[in-house]
């Protein structure tokens, strides 16, 4: 092993997280009663790292996070965690392939029953509009059938960042177009169906004020927040080419939403750049809330430097939300990426956990401090450094995949293995069957873990004793050298 490195992250309650997984027999808690509700397990920013890591929405659905983001490629992909902790390392599912060149700004809406991902496309140079896929069922992940292209603009015209609205009993779509006047605005159309807009969009919002029209005057990626029977549309301002993109704020002040003089302006933005934190253009945000449902959440995009634009570079940050007393949102500043977090109430505590065997004593380690796709994975002396930190991401299938503090790669069954003796190392998180195990009972405080590919049960291989000992799998057998302590 490598001389011994500081550790990066606190290490949570992972005795809780333990005695729950036996007590469910593979099944973590996912929700807790609002008054016994505790804070989730830590983390910091950014929650999800480059690429795929700007206009992200995140939603929370029945104790798990689902997020979506610009890909840069022509699919829409999309991450499942229990926990915000565990966005970093959860595998990427791609959930819709748009048919197009570039995919930007999904955004994921339960609507009626099903869900529905809204995306903008360009495709063979024309313009770029909204498509939208509904699911087949209840299930965020899908699977999804692309309905088509959203007529929200004359002539089959530029529409992006499209966000459903709810409001006196109606829907309407929210989203960004350019006007006669040239000025990218913020529009809103009525539907008929989630995919079906009943006329065009007119606009509620141009960017006229001194601080949306900086490095280009802009208004775009819309989102709702709704409470005690107030409509406040939130939006980022000017030009994400620059580090003043921010966000801003309308109020729904009259009777009918597709006129402008029914809607507010505030004067001033509600979230911008924070330089003593080191956070440039924060926006292309969504709203979530805490698995108690006691919380509000902000998830956004943001850079590390003022030179930095609309790039790969954007990463997405999530932080808590508080309430003004007249009622409006207060969004504070963003966050510092040294800031430790809490996670949000009502999380189970899943980890990082040691994986210690009952045989040799010793943990399951990243061998050598591994960081790229096929790195080893043996025992060694348990030793509390975050190459033997490990995270249960907990997949809602009866399976977990589990990844690596220090490598933020998945334990993945080498190679597909499915004989004896196969090969267990790391490789980038892809929710294939071979990076899923089962969390079984094994009695006395241990479990086992079962590989959903080839049902082959991690093992210290050959009773290993001495630091270094191989890990491999073998047919399941429950012995002390298939017995795994999550401490």
């Amino acid at each position: 092993m490598s001389t011994p490195r500081p550790r990066s992250m606190l290490r949570s309650a992972a005795a809780l997280f333990a005695a729950a997984i036996l007590a469910a027999a593979a099944h973590v808690l996912t929700s807790a009663e609002p008054a016994e509700a505790a804070p989730g397990p830590a983390f910091t920013n950014p929650v999800v790292d480059v690429p795929n890591s700007a206009d992200p929405t995140l939603v929370q659905h029945n104790g798990f996070y689902y997020y979506v983001a610009t890909t840069w490629s022509s699919q829409v992909v999309m991450r499942k965690s229990a926990t915000i902790a565990g966005l970093v390392s959860a595998p990427e599912t791609v959930v819709v392939s748009t048919g197009g060149s570039t995919m930007w700004a999904p955004h994921l809406e339960l609507i009626d029953g099903r869900w529905y991902l809204y995306y903008s496309v360009e495709q063979s140079g024309g313009a770029r509009r909204t498509h939208v896929a509904q699911s087949s069922g209840s299930d965020p992940m899908g699977p999804y059938t692309v309905r088509g292209i959203l007529g929200l603009m004359p002539n089959n015209g530029w529409a992006i960042d499209a966000a459903p609205l709810r409001l006196n009993g109606n829907l309407y779509m929210t989203f960004s177009a350019f006007a006669g006047d040239g000025l990218q605005s913020l529009y809103i159309a009525p539907m008929s169906n989630p995919w079906t807009a009943s006329a065009y969009g007119t606009r509620i919002s141009a960017p006229t004020l001194s601080w949306e029209t900086q490095n280009g005057a802009v208004n775009e990626g819309s989102f709702a927040l709704q409470r005690n029977g107030r409509t406040f549309l939130t939006y980022s301002a000017s030009h994400c080419n620059g580090p003043n993109y921010k966000l801003g704020m309308l109020e729904y002040t009259g009777s009918d939403p597709l006129q402008m003089s029914s809607w507010t302006k505030y004067a001033n933005p509600i979230f911008q750049r924070n330089d003593a934190a080191g956070v440039y253009a924060p926006g292309h945000h969504s709203f979530f809330t805490s698995p108690d449902g006691t919380e509000t959440w902000i998830a956004y995009h943001a850079n590390d430097s003022a030179t930095e634009g609309c790039g790969t570079t954007r990463t997405t940050r999530v932080q808590k939300i508080s309430w003004n007393a007249n009622g409006t949102p207060n969004l504070g500043v963003p966050v510092s990426t040294a800031t430790a977090l809490a996670g949000p109430s009502g999380e189970p505590d899943l980890g990082p956990v040691q994986i210690r065997n009952r045989h040799s004593g010793l943990c399951l380690d990243d061998y050598n401090f591994g960081t790229a796709p096929g790195a080893e994975v043996r025992q060694w002396t348990c030793n509390g450094e975050t190459v033997q930190d490990w995270f249960l991401n907990d997949l809602g299938n009866g399976y977990h995949a589990i990844s690596n503090t220090y490598s933020n790669m998945c334990l993945d069954d080498y190679n597909f293995g499915t004989a004896p003796g196969a090969e267990v190392r790391q490789w980038t998180c892809n929710n294939l069957n071979v990076q899923q195990w089962r969390v079984v009972d094994a009695g006395g405080g241990y479990v086992n873990l079962v590989n959903r590919h080839n049902g082959l049960c991690l093992d210290n291989y050959n009773f290993g004793t001495a630091a270094g000992s191989e890990i491999r799998q073998w047919t399941c057998l429950n012995n002390a050298a298939q017995q795994w302590q999550l401490v």
